[in-house]
């Protein structure tokens, strides 16, 4: 088995606003001494892991993020005929495994004060012991064994996580993901729009109801993101057929899914156009280096293809192949997405 997964994908969006930033314009960067487009990497994980691909293909093998385990657990309590009190206190002793509960005093003492990345097989178990509890047993949720170093959560064997509650069970991401960057210089630009009030009569004035302002940018984004295989093997706990199906629903989502931003304004829904996949045991690398200089023309897709795979001979030349087999799809022209699938499944 190749222990390396590598993905390089070129992808363009129409004017859009994917990923804010805290003034609610779209996110950039500067490369090579111009501005970029930026989409961040949490971004695009949030949108994938999220995605009809991931829930569908993955589904019973999804992990939650949430602050509210101690909730599910205290209303199964009661459902169970636990009285309040009592199961406010069991509740909150099973939530604090995952991490610090809120103060006993807060309007939702069964929280969490951070958000824990929670697996299918910690949430059963959980609420197994609340089972003991009701059925009269005294539980000590600490001594439990509530948490696992690997399970069948693929999306937290895939992104990692951190459990500030007890370090020993966080688990190290198989999958690093870079923020997606157009590979040209882009220029934000603004959008002047109105809103027309429906019942304003003729005799009122012309003018509009709600005057507003939203930035928007366009271009060909360039993603690359490596998957450790034997990592990811590791944290499912040696399941090779969902190691599999956990490669393929990222692959399949890395093409065809975009963070949810402004979506509703823009409906930037794309699509890669260009992917390249690698698999071997060498270090992995980026072509990110393909854009530091910005690619221009007419046919900014065209001439981004042509860059990256001229990077990439260049670098094979000077250190030797990074890849020991690879699989290349460019809309029109070759390969596809099924193909791309069964290559990172394989």
């Amino acid at each position: 088995m190749s222990r390396f997964l590598q993905l390089h994908l070129l992808t363009f969006f129409p004017p859009a606003n994917l990923n804010r930033d805290d003034t609610g314009r779209p996110k950039t960067a500067v490369v090579g001494g111009t501005t970029r487009l930026r989409i961040s990497s949490q971004a695009l994980k949030r949108a994938w892991r999220t995605s009809e691909v991931f829930t569908t293909a993955l589904a019973g093998h999804m992990g939650q993020r949430t602050q509210r385990l101690g909730e599910v657990v205290l209303e199964h309590l009661l459902a169970g005929g636990m009285e309040q009190a009592k199961a406010q206190e069991v509740a909150r002793d099973i939530a604090g495994v995952f991490g610090k509960v809120k103060d006993a005093r807060d309007p939702k003492p069964a929280r969490i004060e951070q958000l824990a990345f929670i697996s299918p097989e910690e949430r059963a178990a959980a609420l197994a012991l609340a089972d003991r509890a009701l059925a009269g047993e005294q539980v000590e949720a600490k001594s439990a064994g509530l948490l696992r170093a690997a399970d069948t959560a693929a999306d937290i064997a895939l992104f990692g996580r951190m459990l500030a509650a007890d370090p020993d069970y966080n688990r190290e991401a198989a999958a690093q993901v870079a923020h997606a960057i157009t590979t040209h210089k882009v220029i934000v630009e603004d959008d002047y729009y109105t809103a027309v009030d429906d019942l304003k009569t003729p005799a009122e004035d012309a003018g509009a109801g709600f005057l507003g302002e939203a930035a928007f940018g366009s271009g060909v984004f360039y993603l690359y993101l490596c998957v450790d295989k034997a990592l990811l093997l590791k944290n499912l706990g040696g399941d090779a057929a969902l190691a599999a199906t956990a490669l393929g629903a990222l692959a399949e989502a890395a093409a065809t899914v975009a963070p949810r931003g402004k979506q509703n304004s823009f409906a930037a829904h794309g699509r890669a156009h260009y992917v390249l996949a690698e698999r071997g045991d060498r270090q992995p690398r980026t072509l990110a280096g393909a854009f530091a200089r910005p690619v221009s023309g007419e046919d900014l897709m065209a001439q981004s293809i042509e860059a990256l795979e001229r990077f990439r001979t260049e670098l094979d030349a000077a250190y030797g192949a990074a890849a020991d087999v690879t699989a290349r799809m460019e809309v029109g022209k070759s390969g596809s997405l099924r193909d791309i699938i069964a290559f990172c499944r394989g």
